[in-house]
């Protein structure tokens, strides 16, 4: 399908003068979206396509033609992480993998020994498919693995069983030296019982890292209409706090303690890539729908979104060098929003002294002081000199505390 009204969008494309950022920059992660899956999954709202076919050279062409595109506007920064997320970044070719990576190393000079994510299925792991990543410079694996129950993976609409997801994890602990995995929790008509032995087994097999996330039920989704027809119930409150504790007092007891609300990590082995997100520092998207915060020569951050469609936006790039929807500048206020918004999420917390340095003032002084003081005296938050912190007891109740804090 053509782009609509293409031409019009050669006028909303940035200037090299309007984002051109000075020498000292400092460090982004780097966002590489890979939008295609064999199944659109039941839960998922992501910006992910079913399509009978990809051409993975044109596809890879237009990946190198954007991250050109950015780094002639942003030349000096350097590359903290490289994250390939879908979508299903392990239906790309390793051939492919290996030229983004080459392309951006080549633009923004890596800081130490920077840390490549890739994100994959367990139907689409094989041996020598993951030996070609590695040989691509990737050095980090997210495995959708979802559920240890075969009954909950034909629930959650995921193309693999138990024995492949098994297999899979093999493959990617005897190929990477990193490796990290998603389970899913929380679902229908799972008691503490049934996720205590689930998580026993995960545990058992965890190399460093694991995501663990309660279902939840977001709307466009199948599961949406599903659950708005009755077809299926999740645990009501109590239930889902409880499964919540459980995880933190296993996880903690296994020596991957959560180091935000739904991941886990040993000593060093947390997620370079998602702790820039969750402590407000900059970032580039790349590929449709990516989008990215990164600072300019006018303002102190200025915001990006690429087009969603996956053709649109190729052919945007084909056209253009660039799918960019939109770009605007992030205001103060709305940078500290998002900045106390993530950080609050992370166990340590919102460190004071970091964020003050992004957006230029204390963040208690955008948060309610008669929410905080309620907060603190009731045992929810935990306020020092250096950080604002959940408390365990505030940690389920995230969105709550976020509401009353940022009134």
């Amino acid at each position: 399908m053509p782009l609509p009204n293409l031409s019009q969008r050669v006028l909303m494309l940035p200037k090299i003068s309007d984002l051109s950022v000075n020498s000292d920059a400092g460090a982004a992660a780097i966002y590489v979206h890979w939008p295609f899956c064999l199944k659109k999954c039941p839960y998922c709202d992501f910006n992910s396509h079913v399509r009978d076919t990809v051409d993975d050279a044109r596809w890879r062409d237009a990946l190198l033609a954007e991250i050109n595109w950015f780094a002639e506007r942003y030349p000096n920064l350097n590359a903290r992480s490289i994250f390939f997320g879908g979508g299903t970044p392990s239906l790309m070719s390793a051939e492919t993998t290996a030229a983004v990576i080459e392309r951006i190393k080549h633009h923004w000079a890596p800081t130490n020994d920077i840390e490549v994510t890739l994100e994959a299925n367990p139907s689409s792991v094989e041996a020598g498919r993951f030996k070609g990543y590695r040989d691509a410079g990737v050095n980090r694996v997210s495995l959708g693995v979802q559920s240890l129950r075969d009954d909950s993976l034909k629930f959650l609409g995921r193309l693999h069983d138990v024995g492949e997801a098994k297999e899979a994890l093999e493959i990617a602990r005897k190929t990477f030296d990193r490796v990290s995995f998603d389970l899913i929790y929380a679902l229908p008509e799972q008691g503490l019982d049934a996720w205590r032995t689930e998580l026993s087994e995960a545990l058992a097999m965890a190399k460093g890292h694991m995501s663990l996330y309660q279902l939840t039920i977001e709307e466009g989704t199948a599961f949406y209409h599903q659950f708005k027809r009755g077809k299926f119930s999740l645990p009501n409150e109590e239930d889902a706090a409880a499964l919540y504790s459980l995880t933190q007092e296993m996880t903690a007891a296994a020596g991957l303690p959560a180091y935000e609300i739904s991941n886990h990590a040993a000593a060093g082995e947390q997620s370079e890539h998602n702790l820039t997100y969750w402590r407000g520092q900059p970032f580039i998207g790349i590929g449709p729908g990516a989008h990215g915060r990164l600072p300019s020569k006018d303002q102190d951050l200025t915001a990006h979104q690429q087009i969603k469609r996956p053709e649109n936006w190729l052919e945007a790039v084909e056209q253009l060098g660039c799918g960019m929807e939109s770009h605007s500048a992030v205001s103060a206020e709305d940078r500290a929003v998002e900045t106390i918004m993530m950080g609050m999420r992370l166990t340590d917390g919102l460190d004071l002294a970091l964020t003050k340095s992004l957006v230029g003032f204390d963040l208690r002084d955008r948060l309610s002081s008669s929410a905080l003081i309620d907060l603190e005296s009731s045992g929810h938050i935990a306020v020092s000199d250096s950080h604002l912190t959940l408390t365990s007891k505030g940690q389920p109740l995230l969105n709550f505390i976020l509401g009353k804090l940022l009134t």
